[in-house]
């Protein structure tokens, strides 16, 4: 009976609570490990602004971290999930619904996407904007800097660095440089090569998921087809990304929005 006993008592023994750290860093000092379990516990809650706070705490204090880069990468989407969502930030405002209003209206008063104002609201249809509802309306101008020695795109909200992105430019640095607008936005675009028409769900359309066109003609943003092109000078000119970065950038980024191009 004893031994029964001390069996039960063995196996309902509560065991101890496994950290969250959902990134699998190295090499850190107890402080860090702390902040990184943290934001990843945050962020599985929802807690989105202390996660984003703890991220940041980590780079402050942890400068020479062999895990600082998965810190920032970790900080850089915590920016983006909190301006998808419903959460109250600095850049944003709430604005009531009046009579009249489309969201198409809307977007382009405040120079922001329909696409943002659906995510960061739940809606789900860009036809039904319910009067007298209060939405949360991102309030900064969007813009976007690409730095052609890195094949880096940086996206920043007025003068505050939200994400940036590894991008493939253009071969023989042939990618222009100078300040250019966003002119048009194309959901699975028809590729137009010389004396061609490639249709979007054609393996040969080279463009990928989405088109951002720059004031630079014929050149623009754009998924790919190839993407371990990426991070590499490469292309015929335009700026090369990811299909699910340049989804992730059309849904943010309107059009009119400034896209600085340096070498």
């Amino acid at each position: 009976m004893l031994f029964i006993i001390s069996r039960i008592v063995v196996m309902n023994k509560p065991k101890a609570p496994r950290p969250v750290n959902i990134l699998k860093v190295k090499d850190a000092s107890k402080e860090e490990m702390e902040l990184f379990n943290a934001a990843s516990k945050y962020a599985e809650t929802g807690d989105l602004l202390l996660a984003k706070d703890a991220y940041q705490k980590i780079i402050e204090k942890f400068p020479a971290s062999a895990n600082i880069e998965k810190a920032q990468n970790a900080l850089e989407n915590m920016n983006i999930r909190i301006m998808i969502s419903s959460i109250p930030t600095p850049d944003s405002i709430s604005y009531e619904v009046q009579k009249g209003d489309t969201l198409a209206r809307i977007a382009n008063k405040f120079s922001t996407t329909q696409d943002l104002i659906m995510r960061s609201n739940n809606l789900k249809d860009a036809k039904v904007v319910p009067l007298g509802r209060k939405l949360k309306i991102h309030n900064e101008k969007m813009s976007m800097v690409v730095d052609k020695s890195m094949n880096i795109l940086t996206l920043k909200s007025a003068d505050t660095i939200v994400k940036t992105y590894s991008v493939a430019t253009g071969m023989n640095n042939c990618t222009p440089v100078g300040n250019f607008k966003i002119i048009n936005k194309i959901v699975n675009p028809t590729w137009y090569p010389a004396g061609g028409v490639i249709p979007p769900d054609s393996p040969k359309n080279i463009l990928g998921s989405r088109w951002i066109g720059l004031s630079a003609q014929g050149y623009g943003i754009h998924g790919t087809t190839d993407p371990h092109s990426i991070g590499s000078q490469t292309t015929s000119g335009c700026i090369r990304m990811k299909n699910s970065d340049v989804e992730e950038l059309y849904d943010l980024v309107p059009q009119g929005a400034e896209v600085v191009i340096v070498d």
